[in-house]
């Protein structure tokens, strides 16, 4: 059993180019959150992030919710995150540079994530090196995929929200 998989747009990739939208879908994933609401957890201008708000709804990754009343007595819209993400490839070598644009966007928010969790946020974090053919490339990400697949599957609700990020990248080569 693997995971599904879905190649990225140009203009899906150009969407996810910004290290603030994957921390908006993050944060309006188990939740439905208003734009200040959002604006507040993210110690940004409502402003700046309703632009961003705005362009994951318009590539739905971002769903408006039912119109509802604030605390205050305010109308106001929540957004839940769709999870069109999820499964998501970007393989399209004609967008390379928004290929990387994207990819550095997810480290920039992962990055921003764990240091506002704070200290005791890292719960395991390794880093090595590997020689793989493309073949063995390709047997890494499907196993992992499965293995990411099965502990998906068996989510619980009053588990810990963790977060990972997993990076296969070549390295520089090697200068003299």
């Amino acid at each position: 059993m693997s995971r599904p998989t879905r190649t990225a747009t140009v203009a899906e990739l150009k969407v996810l180019g910004h290290p603030l939208r994957w921390r908006i879908l993050r944060l309006c994933l188990d939740q439905a959150l208003t734009n200040q609401q959002i604006a507040q957890r993210l110690e940004m201008s409502p402003a700046t992030t309703l632009r961003h708000v705005r362009a994951l709804v318009t590539a739905e990754f971002l769903e408006a919710q039912e119109v509802r009343t604030g605390a205050r007595g305010a109308l106001e819209r929540p957004y839940r995150a769709t999870g069109r993400t999820r499964g998501l490839v970007a393989l399209d070598l004609d967008a390379a540079e928004l290929v990387q644009q994207m990819d550095l966007a997810l480290l920039s928010a992962h990055r921003a994530e764990l240091a506002q969790a704070g200290p005791d946020a890292s719960r395991d974090i390794a880093r090595g090196v590997l020689r793989l053919n493309a073949e063995s490339q390709a047997e890494l990400n499907r196993r992992l995929g499965t293995l990411l697949a099965e502990f998906e599957a068996r989510e619980d609700p009053a588990g810990e929200p963790l977060s990972y990020l997993w990076s296969l990248a070549l390295r520089p080569p090697h200068q003299s």
